[in-house]
């Protein structure tokens, strides 16, 4: 199988392309003929070395799947050959979805949407799965609250909208202003343009002083600081981006606020829950770009350089079609 392997740690330019035995599916374990995949910051977070104890090189990356059942190990009684399939891969624990073939244990597989395209639902495991535990898991965000969401067109940021609109929620969110068609589509109700408001004043305004019930960081730095600031009484601040330096949390204390960090699990019942989203007209991925498998480092470096232009997600066509 043609595969994209990490041969050491660096830019882009550290991949290479390469012919690999396909994988055996050994009990419990369904094998996917991958169809498509998707570019996140986790990957290429990984890619340049910033988990180097936890991925032992040469490694094949990744953390998105959609596909179609190859083949069953023993055991495996929920899917069957020719099943459509989507997934994340286990973050850290053993080959990801760079490649034509992959191996996955059947309980965080999940039977793909039907009105998605391989391409889509490779674009939405991953952000899906993060968003649904960081808005229900943690914030229990309910109907009536007020959530801000930073980062509102981004991978994560433009599912988490939907979803905290799908619960009820009023959602305000930071983006720049050539976003602002874009984000107030997927429901947002206010829009903040962070290269030329501060989204704490504008949060405030907006509320009559109280502050949001939740704030969903997908940035860190200056934006997880000063959330606290813009929290309500009893807010909840979730974020998904490693703490790169120390917090001073006393305005968060005089919030009773409470504090959650997420770094997602896999297992199907997320995804199923985001099927249902998803049939029911509420929830749908947004692909910004299309590369193939050969070009995965080309994706990375614009995922990674600033005003990309991305919209939503670069999705990666692996199979015979991503559509």
């Amino acid at each position: 199988m043609k595969a994209l392997r990490l041969t050491s740690f660096g830019g882009p330019e550290a991949f290479e392309l390469c012919d690999l035995p396909r994988p055996v599916p050994q009990a419990g374990q369904v094998l996917v003929r991958v169809h498509a995949t998707s570019i996140n910051p986790l990957d290429y977070q990984v890619r340049r070395g910033d988990y180097p104890d936890l991925v032992p090189l040469p490694a094949i990356t990744g953390h998105d799947v959609s596909g179609v059942v190859e083949e069953v190990g023993p055991g495996v009684t929920a899917f069957s050959p020719g099943d459509e399939v989507w997934y994340t891969p286990q973050i850290f624990d053993g080959p990801g979805s760079y490649a034509e073939y992959h191996v996955a244990a059947q309980g965080i597989v999940g039977k793909k949407p039907p009105s998605l395209s391989h391409l889509e639902a490779a674009s939405l495991t991953l952000v899906g799965g993060t968003a649904w535990e960081a808005l229900v898991v943690r914030a229990a965000l309910r109907v009536g609250e007020s959530i801000l969401v930073h980062g509102g067109a981004g991978g994560v940021g433009h599912v988490a909208i939907q979803l905290a609109r799908a619960i009820g929620a009023r959602v305000f969110t930071t983006v720049r202003q050539a976003n602002f068609e874009f984000a107030r589509s997927l429901g947002a109700d206010v829009l903040i343009d962070y290269e030329k408001q501060d989204y704490v004043d504008a949060v405030l305004r907006e509320t009559g002083g109280r502050g949001v019930d939740v704030v969903f960081d997908t940035i860190g730095g200056d934006t997880l600081s000063r959330s606290p600031d813009a929290l309500a009484q009893l807010g909840r601040v979730v974020s998904i981006v490693d703490i790169a330096r120390p917090q001073n949390l006393v305005q968060a204390w005089g919030k009773n606020a409470s504090y959650h960090f997420v770094f997602t699990r896999q297992n199907r019942g997320k995804l199923d829950e985001l099927s249902a989203l998803i049939e029911r007209g509420q929830l749908r991925p947004h692909v910004g770009a299309v590369y193939s498998l050969a070009d995965i480092p080309l994706a990375h470096a614009r995922l990674e350089s600033p005003n990309n232009g991305v919209r939503g997600k670069i999705a990666i066509e692996v199979g015979p079609s991503g559509s």
